[in-house]
């Protein structure tokens, strides 16, 4: 009689790993700041946030302490932590240091490489098609891509990574923007068109000159001074 085929077990699957619990309470605390789920002024307490997540006290403690360094939250012993507010001096703060980045950069950006060309012109569309969903969060993502994009090509580092610690300050204040002003959403598409028609165009003083009125809304929009 022939033999059996022989039948090989298959190596036990390794169950997917989670990320640490303070990395998980960290993740989860942050992302609904930045997406205004957790609204400024909002109380947290570390039993709740213990229950959302699923873990101890432990790493709550700890990951609200690297919010608070961030600048997120306020500590208040035996009380939890409150989200803060975007105040207006941050809104001016962010808004000023766009400027000093971003026209600097555009300008930069002429003459344009084909490559960049496509790249924008691949965000701009992602960002028209995440606005007909009507995904707030994502078009705000894509929003800041978009303008990081042109910043990255000009090939400074130092402003590179200048720019990307305004990156959760700008998301937040995106979002709020969007929420508050949803008309806002076309406006700043047309505004990015307008910005990659100029550095397709090799108009350097033109590109700057739409970051400055465009960067510059955002100061009006988000501290509700919109007529």
């Amino acid at each position: 009689m022939p033999a059996a085929p022989l039948v090989t077990a298959e190596p036990a699957k390794n169950p997917v790993k989670q990320p640490p619990a303070a990395e998980r309470v960290y993740s989860h605390v942050k992302k609904a700041v930045l997406d205004r789920r957790y609204e400024g002024g909002t109380l947290l307490t570390e039993g709740d946030l213990a229950d959302a997540v699923g873990v101890s006290r432990t790493p709550v403690r700890e990951a609200l302490l690297r919010l608070e360094v961030e600048g997120l939250i306020k500590l208040y012993p035996k009380k939890g932590a409150l989200v803060l507010a975007v105040s207006a001096q941050e809104i001016a703060d962010v808004v000023e240091t766009r400027l000093l980045v971003e026209e600097f950069t555009a300008r930069k950006a002429v003459p344009a490489s084909a490559q960049l060309i496509a790249r924008l012109e691949q965000l701009l569309e992602e960002q028209r098609q995440l606005a007909e969903a009507g995904d707030l969060e994502a078009v705000s993502v894509k929003d800041r891509c978009f303008h990081a994009e042109i910043v990255k090509n000009a090939g400074n580092e130092i402003l590179s990574r200048l720019y990307d610690q305004l990156r959760d300050r700008q998301l937040r204040m995106g979002v709020a923007v969007m929420e508050a002003h949803p008309g806002r959403i076309a406006a700043n598409i047309t505004e990015h068109g307008e910005l990659l028609d100029a550095i397709r165009n090799g108009d350097a003083d033109g590109a700057a000159q739409v970051v400055r009125r465009h960067v510059s809304r955002v100061k009006v929009l988000v501290r509700g001074d919109d007529r």
